[in-house]
């Protein structure tokens, strides 16, 4: 169960990512600014990690060609993410307001891809539909009732 820990820091880290975004964003003056140093981030610890880390292994071969695409694929929606993001704050939306949204849509679209790509045995349990409009209900509450600034 040690996934727990990676998974409350992915959910910590992208907790941050609005707001640090949004005051980076602002203070350089221009989004494509920001957009550019998300991408310097991205390859410093998302092309020089993996690198010296495969490197010290000896696992820097054997990669397929199916897994490379799909992988690469899930990186290029991460980063079109990370435009939306950035064009979302450009355009007047303030992070208390983006980020719930973000969070509270992500998890849907998350469940109805996964299923079209790993069709269930048999019918999701009804109480799955309850969580979409639970999860609706709650972005819905959250950007209503959020702190004025």
């Amino acid at each position: 169960m040690f996934w727990i820990v990676f998974a409350l820091g992915a959910a910590l880290s992208w907790g941050l990512y609005g707001p640090t975004l949004h005051k980076g964003q602002v203070q350089l003056g221009n989004p494509m600014r920001a957009l550019l140093c998300v991408g310097a981030a991205y390859f410093l610890i998302g092309v020089l990690v993996p690198v010296i880390t495969l490197g010290s292994q000896g696992e820097l071969k054997g990669f397929t060609s199916t897994g490379t695409t799909w992988a690469t694929i899930g990186g290029a929606v991460g980063a079109i993410g990370a435009i939306c993001i950035i064009l979302a704050f450009k355009t007047g939306g303030n992070p208390a307001y983006v980020m719930p949204l973000v969070f509270g849509g992500a998890p849907l679209v998350n469940v109805v891809f996964s299923m079209l790509m790993h069709p269930p045995e048999k019918a999701p349990n009804p109480l799955l539909y309850v969580g979409y409009v639970m999860v609706a209900a709650g972005a819905g509450l959250v950007l209503y009732y959020k702190p004025q600034s």
